[in-house]
Order: structure tokens, then C-alpha cells, then sequence
């Protein structure tokens, strides 16, 4: 069972819809509870990261978020729920992030078109689980205006990466949680891939 964390922001039923199409049985809940409880957990996301934030806190989530990633099972960030993981955004100056991963959140340069949206390449420059039975450069679909930029101390955990304008991560692997900046349940069969493989991973 694959749970996944609804706070109000984010694309829970384009996500639980990919899970079904691998056979793969899912949940749905804001239940802190069940959320402690979980096998496996994926943080989705779509929004603003200090609203998304102060929902997880409205709804008591960021303790049990942060005591499952805490537990050695398996969690994944998708696009917003990546950046979530992280310390703070410049998005939201003075908004602490779940701090799972050292690092800030970036805004992209000026002069870039924002949101980076559409189709775009990741490189592997780092092995990760996720990367199993996927051709290094493939396509993935974004859709942000934010990037992360981990800390030197955790600086290995960018296993993929994507150039717009800079080189940034958009899959990081730091024990057992992982994420993508890109929308695997959006990106085809390479996405799905993805998302077999963490559900695989023990």
C-alpha cells in the first residue's frame, strides 16, 4: 500500500491514477495517523511553498512527515513535495521547510521564462534506484519556477539533473527518500518507471 499525503495541494488523483495503471494499491489520506502508519509515502504538491507549509502544519502533518522519514521507509517528493523537503524557499522568506534535505530553494534568474514548463531532459550523474530500466537523458515533464540547491554536506544526493539556464537537481536520492522535480505520473512510461521502481525499492 503506497499512501498518499493530501494537504490540499497537489495532483492526488493524477498520482493515485498512475499507481492504479501499475496494479500498484494506494491511498489517499490527511490522517496523521495513517500517514505514520504507512509502508511507503509520497509527498505530492502543486502550489505555493509557504502555503503549502502552513497547510501540512494546519492539518498536524509535519511531525508524522518528519518521524516516517525518520523510520528508514521509503518517501518521495514530487515537484512542490520536493522542495518541501528542504530547509527554506526563497518563495517564502522565513517559512521553514520539513529540513529532511540540507539546502535552500531557489528562484530561477531573472531573464529565464517562468514557470520552467514542458518537456526536458534529466542526466544521470549519480546512481539512484529510481534510474532503474531508464535511459540516461530522457524526457520528463516540469512545471516550476523553482529549483532546489542542496548544501554542500548533502550535495550527493543530486542524482538527476536539468539544465534551464543552470544546471540544477531534479532527482535526489538521500537514503530512503527520494524525489524528482518533474511530474513522473505526468512523464509517459519513463515516469511510471520511476514511480514502479520506488514502490520496488526496499
Amino acid at each position: 500500500m503506497i499512501t498518499i499525503i493530501d494537504y490540499g495541494m497537489g495532483n492526488l488523483r493524477s498520482v493515485a491514477k498512475a499507481l492504479e495503471h501499475l496494479g500498484l494499491a494506494s491511498e489517499i489520506t490527511s490522517d496523521p495517523e495513517r500517514i505514520a502508519a504507512a509502508e511507503r509515502l509520497i509527498l505530492p504538491g502543486v502550489g505555493a511553498f509557504g502555503d503549502a507549509m502552513a497547510e501540512l502544519g494546519r492539518r498536524g502533518l509535519i511531525a508524522p512527515i518528519r518521524a516516517y522519514a525518520g523510520s528508514d521507509r521509503p518517501l518521495i517528493g514530487i515537484c512542490l513535495g520536493m522542495q518541501l523537503l528542504f530547509d527554506d524557499s526563497e518563495e517564502a522568506p522565513g517559512v521553514a521547510g520539513l529540513g529532511l534535505i540540507p539546502g535552500r530553494v531557489r528562484r530561477f534568474e531573472p531573464g529565464l521564462k517562468v514557470p520552467h514548463m514542458g518537456w526536458n531532459t534529466v542526466r544521470q550523474g549519480r546512481p539512484s534506484p529510481l534510474f532503474a530500466g531508464v535511459p540516461d537523458n530522457d524526457y520528463f515533464y516540469f512545471v516550476h519556477s523553482y529549483y532546489v540547491d542542496p548544501a554542500p554536506e548533502a550535495a550527493s544526493c543530486a542524482a538527476g539533473l536539468t539544465t534551464y539556464g543552470i544546471e540544477f537537481a531534479s532527482v535526489l536520492t538521500h537514503g530512503n527518500v527520494f524525489a524528482t522535480q518533474f511530474h513522473p505520473e505526468k512523464s509517459q512510461k519513463r515516469g511510471l518507471k520511476m514511480l514502479e521502481n520506488f514502490a520496488n525499492w526496499s
